[in-house]
């Protein structure tokens, strides 16, 4: 089982599943993070947290701990 913060910077991704819960799933799916969407790591803040990916042609910023919570394939 691979998550998105196990992704080096360049690796593309599909989302398989998000095991998060309550607000902070609506806020993921809302940002278009969904299962099945296309991924990609383009870089990490300096200190590792947050990570930067790209999804649907912009970019989010996601905190580590949050994207061990986001399976991918």
């Amino acid at each position: 089982m691979k998550t998105l913060s196990d992704l080096k910077v360049g690796e593309t991704a599909i989302i398989d599943s998000i095991n998060i819960t309550g607000i902070l799933k609506r806020r993921m799916i809302d940002m278009g993070i969904t299962k099945g969407c296309e991924i990609k790591v383009e870089k990490f803040a300096p200190l590792g947290d947050p990570i930067d990916i790209r999804v649907k042609d912009y970019h989010i910023a996601i905190r580590k701990s949050d994207a061990k919570n986001i399976i991918v394939k």
